[in-house]
């Protein structure tokens, strides 16, 4: 009950009419960034952060919250209409957004994404208010082998559930491990497939590896098929959701939340295995398994609902423990330092009015993320008008500077042309693209928590099994592994003998 009166002496705050003026430029400015591959809401923040020096320290994060929010939205716009990721949450948006963009579905696309991130944003806020201290507590509590094993299920999922084979799966996401080894190993100091470049001792960015599968491949896929057929304009379609879609989206909105804030509030978590594991979820449990791959609305509204959620729970181990769980809460971090205010277990005492009026400007941005991209759906939707030529032309030019923008690098359009010829081969071959970009994010952070369990186990293969959430990880493991023969000896001949 504290909790709830300290919320609405935030809301007091937020509304006044500078606050509002603050927050609706936050939520313009971190959608606006989001869309362009390579700036995230993370660059964001770091530049805005001179500009917030005169600012009162509640005004400065009413409009990062802004940011934040519309950072996280705006990354799914560009993979919907342009197979282009602007962050790497945004990635597996892009899978099944596209194919429904190019089916003439852009603006149901879209739209279930936005109000998936509102319906999610809005839960996880108020879960960050009722449930802190418990997540902070269950969160504290997990070691390195409990983080090795929730990446190894998301390693296993990605090849066992979410494609038709699996031996394409397993080549792709060894693809990815090999592209995630890239660079400095952190522990002996070694270079690992630098290829002698300096430039690739820091490992490639995942936003290039990102944006080169996905958009310079596609460009290129898209230029090899234009001379066996004319160019065409990608038909936009009705511009709102009907009633199928959303009794086919509310479940996956619930089911994305309830897993983008758990995996959020982690402080090695993050918005990546979550949306992974919803895209897993709903391929499983939907009743049109055949739109899979081609435009499954389900596809677009889970991911979507975990990325907004996970952003709701990475404030959890922020503000209670001062431990940014990705780059966006790490800058923000810095603007609290900044400020001379350190965030952790005294913080909700010392700074009562700052973190409420915080926790409720998450409330209104995300309201306000609401009414600004839900109208503007069949905009958006508008530019897959435009000729597949010169929009593949912008794609590739756009896709340029957000790679080079990334380090400041004439490296890396080298490496961005390279996995583009990956990602057009890939289309070519068949290979899905999920399990590669799942490796090259979750590669190295596995092998760090695998090594870390190792260490404190003296090289011992128990030290990789922790506690009661690795054992249930494992367990799910095995299941999942084994369960094509479950399936063939123990569920058919059962099924069978039922008929009979």
């Amino acid at each position: 009950m504290e909790n709830l009166n300290h919320l609405m002496q935030g809301f007091e705050d937020v509304v006044a009419p500078m606050n509002l003026l603050l927050a609706l430029i936050g939520v313009v400015i971190g959608t606006a960034v989001g869309v362009l591959p390579g700036i995230g809401p993370a660059m964001t923040v770091a530049l805005l952060l001179p500009i917030t020096y005169g600012m009162e320290p509640v005004q400065a994060f009413i409009m990062f919250a802004g940011i934040f929010y519309g950072g996280m939205y705006g990354g799914s716009t560009t993979s919907i209409l342009l197979n282009t990721p602007g962050e790497s949450s945004s990635v597996v948006t892009a899978i099944e957004g596209n194919k429904m963009a190019k089916a003439g579905r852009a603006a149901q696309a879209l739209a279930t994404a936005a109000i998936g991130s509102f319906v999610a944003g809005t839960i996880g806020t108020l879960l960050l208010v009722l449930v802190t201290p418990f997540v902070v507590e269950f969160a504290v509590s997990l070691g390195a082998p409990d983080y090795f094993a929730l990446m190894l299920l998301a390693f296993v999922a990605v090849t066992s559930v979410l494609g038709s084979s699996r031996i394409r799966g397993l080549i792709s996401l060894l693809l990815g491990l090999t592209i995630g080894v890239v660079g400095i190993d952190a522990v002996s100091g070694q270079q690992r497939l630098t290829l002698g470049i300096p430039q690739l001792a820091d490992g490639i960015d995942v936003v290039v590896v990102a944006v080169g599968i996905f958009a310079v491949g596609e460009a290129l896929w898209v230029a090899a098929h234009l001379r066996r057929k004319p160019a065409e304009v990608t038909p936009v379609g009705r511009p709102w959701m009907g009633a199928g879609d959303w009794k086919r989206s509310w479940r996956p909105w619930l089911r994305g939340t309830a897993y983008g804030f758990p995996f959020g509030a982690l402080p090695a978590g993050g918005a990546e295995i979550p949306t992974f594991l919803s895209y897993a979820t709903e391929r499983r449990l939907t009743k049109h398994p055949e739109e899979f791959g081609k435009g499954a609305i389900e596809g677009v509204a889970g991911p979507e609902a975990a990325n907004n959620a996970s952003a709701a729970g990475t404030l959890v181990p922020m503000l209670a423990l001062g431990l940014p769980a990705n780059a966006t809460a790490a800058v923000m971090l810095a603007a609290f330092q900044m400020h001379g205010i350190q965030p952790g277990p005294l913080l909700f005492e010392r700074e009562t009015a700052l973190v409420w009026a915080l926790i409720a400007s998450l409330f209104i941005g995300n309201l306000l993320l609401l009414l600004l991209n839900l109208p503007l759906a069949p905009t958006w939707a508008k530019l897959l008008r435009i000729p597949r030529p010169y929009l593949y032309a912008g794609i590739l030019f756009f896709a340029s500077m957000g790679a080079y923008a990334v380090n400041a690098q004439p490296v890396d359009l080298f490496v961005l042309l390279v996995l583009g010829l990956l990602g057009f081969a890939m289309r070519r071959f068949g290979l899905p693209v999920l399990p590669l970009i799942v490796g090259v994010i979750l590669g190295p952070r596995a092998e760090l928590q695998g090594r870390r369990s190792l260490q404190l186990s003296g090289g011992e293969l128990s030290g990789l099994v922790g506690g009661p959430v690795s054992y249930a990880v494992y367990t799910t493991v095995v299941l999942m592994l084994a369960w094509p023969l479950i399936r063939r000896f123990v569920v058919r001949p059962l099924r069978a003998a039922r008929r009979a």
